[in-house]
């Protein structure tokens, strides 16, 4: 099972690396998967798991403290990685909807049209809400509670990471990442051939 989902992801990344035709490292994007995660909670285990998981199966994904230095800015480095990027894993713990930066990447996730794959570690999705301690602003609220919900009402994964499979769970999270990927080249390969094939009526 591990040796075909690692096979999988490296063909994909050839795919997804070099399309056909010459193609500048500039014009890539920052990343493939960016991982939205509690740092406090999930930072040292899940998140830190699935991106090494990811990273060595050829893909390029997005965690703060691997892909940030001293000195970087936050919204500098971690929006552009949003926009950038092909899919968003949002991994949802007990702390998550206490930070202001986990909410601001989901809303911005959800607002850039980007696929999100949640991952529901040791918390259900009827646990979630953003609670207003007085620090957020209303359209804030209004932004991160949109944003949870969608979130909340996409099938996802779930976690226990006390009597959870660990082995498992990195295998059948790398799959998903693998099949929304596929799905996505595959969406937007289509969209390339229908602007081709419009194109040439118009002329």
């Amino acid at each position: 099972m591990q040796q075909r989902c690692a096979t999988s992801a490296k063909n994909l990344c050839r795919k997804i690396l070099q399309p056909q035709g010459a193609i500048r490292a500039s014009t890539l994007p920052l990343c493939d998967i960016f991982i939205n995660h509690r740092g406090t909670d999930t930072k040292r285990t899940i998140a830190g798991l699935l991106h090494d998981h990811l990273l060595r199966l050829g893909l390029r994904p997005f965690l703060d403290s691997m892909n940030m230095k001293p000195g970087d800015k936050l919204i500098g480095k971690i929006d552009p990685a949003i926009r950038s990027c092909k899919l968003g894993v949002a991994i949802f713990s007990p702390n998550y909807c206490d930070s202001y930066f986990c909410l601001h990447e989901l809303a911005l996730l959800m607002e850039s049209k980007k696929r999100v794959i949640p991952v529901f570690c040791d918390v259900k999705p009827s646990q979630l809400q953003v609670v207003d301690y007085g620090t957020h602003s209303t359209e804030q609220l209004r932004r991160f509670g949109w944003a949870l919900q969608e979130a909340k009402y996409t099938v996802g994964l779930a976690f226990d990471a006390l009597q959870g499979d660990w082995s498992g769970f990195l295998n059948t999270a790398t799959d998903a990442v693998n099949k929304n990927l596929v799905e996505l080249e595959a969406e937007n390969s289509s969209k390339k051939a229908t602007y081709i094939v419009e194109g040439r009526q118009q002329k």
